[in-house]
């Protein structure tokens, strides 16, 4: 209840200050709004978090602002990390480690990180989840899907944007950033995508030392990236990610989803190390190929492959009316083409497609938000990194190129392999289909189903019954409403008519049946 309490005050002086600067300074709304969340603590920071990922449904500024959420929280005291750490491997500290300091390197909102050294003399750091966090998280997430129920209840126009799918999309995403296990998976799925490659390299998670509330990876020493900004040092650097993301996004299908500076350090021999693996995205081989496509249709100015790879991406529906969403497509590339190079975006023009493609009731999917946000994240460290990098060109020269190769080698598997299929099956399909057709006197009958038209008919059936009864309703409501002005004859409660009263309760009972009938079908 005391919980319940804090949200719900912190929520109405969000919504007095949204009242009193709308008009005057709606730039500090969105501060605001990071404030309140911060505030309210971890599970809301993380929410934040996730929200700003919702390029479908949220303004820049507000994107902006919500991406940049952190928790300026004090650590937690070391003798409840000592603790956390002995419970989560049944073993006392000094059976794990060598040394471990504990003075935490740095603390969050969701765990804190200290150095440590191993049995075998490796420098690693661990991570420890904050105590009682994730009966914090599941407490305040079940007191955010009441406050969403109740809100739907008073302004039912809302369920359209379908707001407990995105409280479940949200939780979702919070479970695994407070989830030790996860965050080592994915470290895991990443290694085996760039320890291959040159100039670049992430942490690895110390086996078998990961649990829900601990994790221990390598040390990795050296400084964040800012520290090279306009240095000589600064384009080689660039030019590697760029390369290390092409190979992610297009041949391996794994990217890290979180490419900002302070996840991107330079270590003492010059290599980068990317760090913070609590989000990370996943392209299946057909979206890999599109998007190479996309990239090439875009600095080619080709406004039809580029719808045509934006539906290959699910940017929209399947059917639709292409001429209308072509039309915006070729304005967005010609808008584009005016600038100077230097200006290109590929992140924005592939988001402004993007955008054309959503309606009322349709939603990116939420794999696709993770790659655009990651998009737009790429490109600003590039562009701060080394400022005359040309982005569209290393992606059209080699993106397209390694996606054709990498996918048509894999089609031309899966094609022989499905074409092998069929060759084996055809001729015993083909005698079971005569067999079953062949009439006794040696003539062929074929018989035709119709599907869907009995579903239909019920529907139609459904429909005029309760057209007739809200008809019958309706007339109910008039008849009464007329006694009640004009009848004569017995009355109750003192003026009122027997018969309108009786069809004021019969056109009560109708109008509730007529209610739960479109409850349960969720539709009239």
């Amino acid at each position: 209840m005391l919980r319940a309490m804090q949200i719900g005050w912190a929520m109405l002086r969000l919504g007095f200050d949204v009242v009193r600067w709308r008009g005057r300074a709606p730039q500090r709304i969105p501060e605001r709004l990071g404030d309140t969340l911060v505030g309210l603590g971890t599970t809301f920071v993380k929410l934040g978090q996730g929200l700003s990922l919702r390029w479908d449904l949220l303004p820049p500024e507000y994107r902006e602002a919500l991406s940049r959420l952190h928790s300026d929280v004090p650590p937690f005291p070391e003798d409840a990390a000592i603790h956390t750490i002995e419970q989560a491997f049944g073993k006392p500290l000094g059976e794990l480690f060598m040394s471990f300091d504990a003075t935490p390197l740095a603390a969050a909102s969701v765990a804190q990180i200290h150095a440590a050294r191993l049995l075998d003399g490796r420098d690693v750091v661990v991570k420890v989840t904050r105590p009682g966090i994730h009966a914090q998280v599941q407490a305040d997430l079940r007191l955010l899907r009441r406050a969403v129920r109740v809100v739907q209840w008073i302004y039912p126009s809302l369920k359209r944007q379908r707001p407990l799918e995105l409280v479940d999309e949200l939780s979702a995403f919070l479970h695994d950033e407070i989830d030790m296990r996860h965050e080592a998976q994915n470290m895991r799925r990443m290694a085996s995508v760039i320890d291959p490659l040159p100039g670049i390299t992430v942490p690895h998670v110390i086996e078998p030392l990961a649990t829900r509330e601990v994790l221990v990876q390598d040390r990795s020493y050296g400084s964040r990236i800012e520290t090279v900004y306009g240095t000589p040092a600064a384009p080689a650097l660039a030019a590697g990610l760029l390369d290390a993301y092409i190979h992610q996004l297009l041949v391996a299908g794994v990217f890290h989803a979180d490419p900002h500076p302070g996840n991107l350090f330079v270590l003492d021999d010059g290599r980068l190390c990317l760090h913070d693996f609590g989000s990370i995205g996943v392209l299946d081989p057909a979206s890999r190929l599109a998007l190479g496509g996309l990239v090439e249709a875009i600095a080619a100015n080709d406004a039809p492959t580029v719808l045509d790879t934006a539906i290959a991406l699910e940017f929209f529906r399947v059917q639709v009316d292409r001429r209308p969403y072509e039309r915006e497509v070729h304005m967005i590339l010609s808008e584009m083409a005016s600038r100077p190079l230097a200006q290109w975006s590929i992140a924005e023009a592939i988001w402004r497609v993007a955008r054309i493609g959503q309606g009322a009731d349709f939603r990116l999917p939420p794999h696709l938000l993770v790659l655009m946000r990651t998009l737009f994240l790429l490109e600003n460290t590039l562009r701060t990194l080394a400022p005359d990098l040309d982005v569209l060109g290393a992606l059209t020269a080699r993106a397209p190129a390694i996606a054709r190769t990498v996918n048509a080698t894999r089609t031309r598997r899966q094609v022989a392999a499905q074409l092998m299929h069929a060759a084996r099956q055809l001729p015993q399909l083909a005698a079971d289909m005569l067999r079953q057709a062949q009439l006794g006197d040696g003539r062929l009958a074929l018989s035709i189903f119709h599907r869907g038209l009995d579903s239909t008919q019920e529907a139609i059936a459904r429909t005029g019954n309760r057209l007739a009864l809200a008809l019958v309703t309706l007339g109910l409501y008039m008849s009464a409403s007329l006694l009640t002005l004009h009848g004569d004859g017995p009355q109750m409660f003192g003026h009122l008519p027997v018969l309108a009263v009786i069809a004021f309760v019969a056109a009560g009972v109708l109008s509730v049946r007529l209610i739960i009938g479109i409850g349960r079908s969720g539709h009239l």
